[in-house]
């Protein structure tokens, strides 16, 4: 599966396509976001998401957690948010 990395300057309302288009066909998405920025990116797009799912009767759930990935040979800690169908 195919990670959405979100970044600050992502469309909350692209992100939010995206991800509804996925859980429409796989049924669960993961949404990554590095900074405060672009985690409140990934949020506003889930919650839209969400509101697109309902239009289909389809509710989804969110599991946050924390992980560590590498950019540029740093190591950075990153916001990873998995979403699946009720």
């Amino acid at each position: 599966m195919d990670m959405i990395k979100v970044s600050a300057s992502s469309r909350s309302t692209a992100v939010a396509g995206a991800i509804a288009g996925i859980i429409r066909d796989a049924g669960h998405a993961e949404v990554q976001a590095i900074g405060a920025s672009a985690v409140n990116q990934a949020i506003k797009a889930i919650a839209i998401a969400h509101g697109y799912l309902q239009l289909d009767s389809i509710d989804i759930v969110c599991v946050p957690s924390f992980t560590e990935v590498e950019i540029d040979g740093n190591e950075r800690t990153a916001v990873r948010i998995s979403i699946e169908k009720r």
